[in-house]
């Protein structure tokens, strides 16, 4: 009974130090959006099904990065799960007190649109709350050995890295201007620069099993090209989620695609370095 009371208020101690921590990370990662005016009135006019959608995507890829770092200590599925939950709280009382200081949300303002603009900013504040641990302390990655991920880990750490860009770039309005402007050429010439960035910073990255591929060739395939398609249906999903793609035809599709996946290849390529 009294060691259990010795070991009850340090654990309480680390825990509150490691919500502290998720506070600011889920500020870190979800300042520019907070900010960002596209995403004030996408939390007012985004279609409901396509807001649930998005925050019911978000559970799997939010539970994934919870067993890959999270922001407490403790290890296991059960461990994560609580850190995930706990993590989208983090996210919503993040959001909800920024956007009330920054004015956004006006007391006495209409529920649906404070609830919308809430929930659009859950997702990437609580992927900053439980990339905490890694991102604002010295104790690295918090669960594990990087090293030892899958090749399937290293594609859903492509994922993660590429949404967490994508969902910074997909609500402006530069996105769907800069498709409008460019060429089939341009187009292109964005996709062959985005694959060899995306197999530069992979390498430099150090993506675990690279070296057992061998030949760069081989590597190529298979985790750079394999990548950018996950890139590409990243991009198209979150176009998708914020109605980028409503009333365009299939090149301006292919074009907006093609575009957000050029930022979409550099946070998926550095992934390491992002979650």
């Amino acid at each position: 009974m009294s060691a259990a009371a010795t070991l009850n208020p340090p654990d309480e101690r680390d825990y509150a130090r490691d919500l502290g921590r998720a506070f600011g990370g889920a500020l870190l990662f979800s300042l520019p959006l907070l900010m960002t005016m596209e995403m004030w009135w996408f939390g007012f006019t985004l279609d409901r099904a396509r807001l649930a959608i998005f925050l019911l995507v978000g559970l799997p890829l939010l539970l994934g990065i919870a067993l890959y770092a999270g922001f407490s200590r403790h290890q296991g599925l059960l461990h994560a799960i609580q850190d995930t939950f706990v993590a989208i709280a983090v996210g919503m009382i993040t959001g909800a007190a920024l956007l009330l200081l920054f004015g956004v949300i006006e007391p006495g303002g209409p529920l649906r649109q404070s609830v919308g603009q809430i929930a659009l900013q859950t997702v990437p504040a609580a992927m900053g709350a439980l990339l905490a641990r890694k991102q604002l302390s010295g104790a690295g990655r918090g669960k594990g050995d990087e090293d030892e991920a899958s090749y399937f880990g290293e594609l859903f750490l492509m994922v993660a890295g590429a949404l967490f860009i994508a969902l910074n770039m997909a609500p402006t309005e530069e996105m769907i201007l800069i498709a409008y402007r460019i060429t089939p050429w341009h187009a292109l010439a964005l996709v062959a620069v985005s694959l060899t960035l995306m197999h530069v910073i992979v390498y430099l990255a150090g993506f675990a099993g690279q070296e057992e591929q061998g030949h760069p060739v081989t590597a190529f395939f298979h985790f750079t090209l394999a990548g950018y398609g996950l890139v590409l249906l990243t991009s198209l999903y979150v176009l998708w989620i914020f109605g980028r793609t409503d009333g365009h035809n299939i090149k301006e599709m292919v074009d907006a695609v093609v575009v957000l996946s050029f930022p979409g290849a550099i946070g998926a390529a550095a992934a390491r370095l992002l979650v």
